[in-house]
């Protein structure tokens, strides 16, 4: 069993397990960073003493998802272009299309925005909740992530807590700037 200061090596877990269910690393990277995102967004986007439209703000959501992702897969074509690898052009499409998890991640923000627009809540509720489901997501992603990495129930918990902390100094942000 691991301890904290020394996770398991992935050599001494049971034969298939990381590879079965181990997420890249980017993707891991690409959906922390939608989450934060969508977070830092929709509570940016919520302006207290505004006619309330949660329609656009989800649309800025996607849209600055979308913007971001292909920001961030073409800055690594061009890390490949100056490190001289003469890649393909289908490989260089393939680093910007590799950035969808970073979309993804924002997709529920963007559907709980949408439930205001169909009147199911008011936009207010709707950023609240959203904020609260992308705190727990990050809780969540740190801890699947550190267990793949073959920490123990007690160290992956420590780890996805320290990934909620950006949801909650989001949200505490979002407090006191309102």
């Amino acid at each position: 069993m691991p301890d904290r200061a020394n996770p398991v090596r992935p050599e001494s877990v049971a034969p298939g397990r990381i590879t079965r269910h181990r997420p890249p690393e980017h993707s891991l990277f690409s959906g922390i960073y939608g989450l934060v995102l969508a977070s830092a967004l929709v509570a940016a986007l919520d302006a207290t003493g505004e006619k309330a439209d949660p329609g656009q703000d989800a649309l800025w959501v996607l849209l600055t998802a979308l913007a971001s992702s292909a920001a961030h897969g073409y800055a690594h074509v061009i890390a490949r272009r100056a490190s001289g690898d003469g890649a393909a052009t289908t490989s260089r499409v393939r680093l910007v299309l590799a950035e969808w998890p970073l979309v993804a991640a924002v997709l529920p923000t963007v559907a709980i925005l949408l439930a205001a627009v169909a009147g199911w809540w008011a936009e207010a509720t709707a950023v609240d909740v959203a904020l609260l489901f992308n705190t727990v997501a990050l809780f969540g992603w740190g801890a699947a992530a550190a267990r793949n990495a073959g920490y123990g129930w007690l160290s992956s918990c420590r780890a996805g807590a320290m990934d909620m902390l950006i949801g909650l100094m989001i949200i505490v942000a979002n407090s006191l700037i309102k």
